[in-house]
C-alpha cells in the first residue's frame, strides 16, 4: 500500500467498499439499489395462499425476494434487504433473511443491510462484527448497513473500525426522507442545523478512508424527498457516497435526485422498494401484467427508474457495458 493509503488508516486489503460499489455501479451502467422491503399484505396472491403463521410468512418473504433478486442482478449493482419485515417474523424470518442475503451475494450484487443499527462501545461492535464482511468474515456476510448517529461518534467508531477491517461500508443517517425528520434533524446548534452537524463528521470520516475511486467508506443517507438539502450536502460532502431513499412511492424524482451526483455519475445510489418489487399492482403495470406476471413488472419498473436516471441525472454519463 502506498504512503498515501497508509496515512488514510486503512488496513492493507484487497477490498475497498467506496471502490466496490462505483465498480458495481460503472459495471451496470446505473445507481438504482432495490429495496427488498416484502410485506404479506402485497404479495402475489400464490404466495400468500397458504397458513398465515410467522413460518409460512417467512417463508414466503424468501421465495419472493429470491425472485426478485433473479429479475435484477443482471441489471443494478446492489440490493438493501430491509430486517424488519423479516424480524417481524421471528426465527423463522431471520433464517429467512440470511438465505435473501446469501442468495444475493451468489448473484454478485452489493447487500446493504438496513437495520439502522446502534449503540455503545461493545454492543455497537458486536452488531458491526456480526453485520458486516463477506466471506465468512461475519454471520450475516452484508457489505454495508444502515446506522443511526444520535448516540455520538463512540457510537459510529465501533463500525467504522469494523468496515475497514473488514472491506464494508456504513451509510450514517444525516437527512432522511421521512416528512417528520425535520423534528430533530433540522434543528439549530448555533447556526447550522443538526444534521450538517453529522454531515461534517461523515464527510471527515469518508476522507480519511477515502479510496482510489475518491470515496470513503462511511456513507450518509440523504433523502431523495429534501432535494434542496441533497444539493447542499453533496456539496458539503465530496467524497461521501450518498444512499438516496425516497425515490418512486415517496415522491421522489429522478430531477430530485439529480443533485446527489458527481460528474461521473458516481458518489449516490437510489433506492426505490415498493415502486419496483409491487410493480404489478401500480396502474401503468396492473393491465399489462397482473398478479401472474408480477417478475416482468419488476424488470419492466427497474428499466423505467434506470432510464430515467439516464435521462435526467448525470447517471447518464456511466458508460454501458
Amino acid at each position: 500500500m502506498d504512503k498515501e493509503g497508509i496515512l488514510r488508516g486503512m488496513p492493507n486489503r484487497v477490498r475497498h467498499f467506496g471502490d466496490d460499489l462505483a465498480s458495481a455501479v460503472e459495471r451496470t451502467g446505473n445507481p438504482v439499489v432495490v429495496g427488498l422491503d416484502p410485506r404479506w399484505d402485497q404479495l402475489p396472491i400464490a404466495m400468500t395462499g397458504g397458513d398465515d403463521d410467522s413460518a409460512s410468512r417467512a417463508q414466503a418473504y424468501e421465495q419472493f425476494c429470491k425472485g426478485v433478486i433473479d429479475v435484477v442482478a443482471p441489471l443494478v449493482p446492489a440490493v438493501k434487504p430491509q430486517a424488519a419485515f423479516f424480524e417481524e417474523c421471528g426465527p423463522a424470518g431471520m433464517v429467512a433473511l440470511g438465505n435473501v442475503i446469501a442468495y444475493a451475494r451468489s448473484k454478485k450484487l452489493l447487500t446493504l443491510f438496513d437495520g439502522k443499527r446502534n449503540d455503545i462501545g461493545s454492543t455497537a461492535e458486536a452488531y458491526a462484527r456480526g453485520i458486516l464482511g463477506r466471506d465468512g468474515q461475519s454471520a450475516w456476510e452484508a457489505d454495508a448497513v444502515t446506522v443511526s448517529p444520535y448516540l455520538g461518534a463512540d457510537s459510529l467508531e465501533p463500525f467504522i473500525g469494523v468496515a475497514k477491517d473488514r472491506g464494508a461500508g456504513l451509510f450514517v443517517l444525516v437527512k432522511t426522507s421521512n416528512p417528520g425528520s425535520h423534528m430533530l434533524q433540522d434543528q439549530l446548534l448555533g447556526k447550522q442545523p443538526l444534521y450538517r452537524r453529522v454531515a461534517d463528521y461523515v464527510e471527515q470520516q469518508s476522507e480519511q478512508t477515502r479510496g482510489n475511486r475518491g470515496y470513503g467508506i462511511v456513507g450518509a443517507v440523504v433523502g431523495a424527498t429534501y432535494p434542496e438539502q441533497l444539493a447542499e450536502l453533496r456539496s458539503a460532502m465530496p467524497q461521501t457516497w450518498f444512499l438516496v431513499p425516497g425515490f418512486g412511492s415517496q415522491g421522489g424524482t429522478a430531477q430530485d435526485v439529480a443533485a446527489a451526483f458527481d460528474q461521473r455519475g458516481l458518489g449516490a445510489v437510489v433506492n426505490n422498494s415498493r415502486g419496483i418489487i409491487f410493480a404489478y399492482r401500480r396502474d401503468a403495470y396492473r393491465e399489462r401484467f397482473g398478479d401472474q406476471r408480477w417478475q416482468e413488472a419488476v424488470e419492466a419498473a427497474t428499466r423505467e427508474m434506470i432510464a430515467q436516471l439516464r435521462a435526467e441525472t448525470p447517471a447518464g454519463n456511466l458508460s454501458v457495458n
